[in-house]
């Protein structure tokens, strides 16, 4: 009897396996593209501050009043004190803050990946100097050891004035005798 309750158990309840991937859920929200809302809601946001926005927005209320006021009382829609009209412009600014609250946030994040880059770009730049630094005083090192252009000239105009004061020590002349008679 407990055998057949566990083998029912097992049927009840499937086995988890972990190397397969668990089968989707019906959502009941329906589902969207993070990226692809961000992206309209930047190009509503910057919208919403240009000057085209101003001038239709403006062109808009001036219609709407006008309209109300001046047209016949049967095809007013919106009476004086406009209540519609300041429904419609509160509900425009409800949509418009977040929107444009979520395209700041996007630039933000945009701004701190570039901000992170820009720091490893620099420290990449400052760590490549130092190995630079490095390089070129070793080889100021090695060149202190080598025998230059100017250190040669110095040396050879000593030997010439070394050898100008031994020619006036030692006057050369016929009364000295030569070496060939020694031969």
């Amino acid at each position: 009897m407990t055998a057949e309750r566990t083998q029912d158990r097992e049927r009840s309840v499937p086995r988890i396996r972990l190397d397969l991937p668990r089968e989707r859920r019906t959502r009941l929200l329906p589902e969207y593209d993070p990226e692809a809302f961000g992206r309209l809601s930047e190009r509503i946001a910057r919208f919403l501050g240009t000057g085209r926005f101003l001038v239709w927005m403006t062109l808009t209320v001036v219609v709407w009043i006008g309209w109300n006021v001046f047209a016949p009382s049967s095809l007013r829609f919106d009476e004086y004190p406009f209540i519609f009209l300041t429904l419609a412009l509160s509900l425009q600014a409800s949509y418009a803050a977040p929107l444009i609250l979520l395209a700041q946030n996007r630039q933000d994040d945009r701004d701190r990946v570039n901000l992170e880059q820009d720091r490893k770009q620099n420290e990449r730049s400052i760590a490549d100097t130092e190995y630079l630094t490095r390089e070129i005083a070793a080889l100021r090192m090695g060149l202190g050891e080598v025998a230059t252009r100017d250190w040669i000239r110095s040396e050879l105009q000593d030997l010439i004035k070394e050898m100008e004061e031994r020619r006036d020590l030692f006057p050369s002349g016929e009364d000295r005798g030569s070496d060939v008679p020694d031969r």
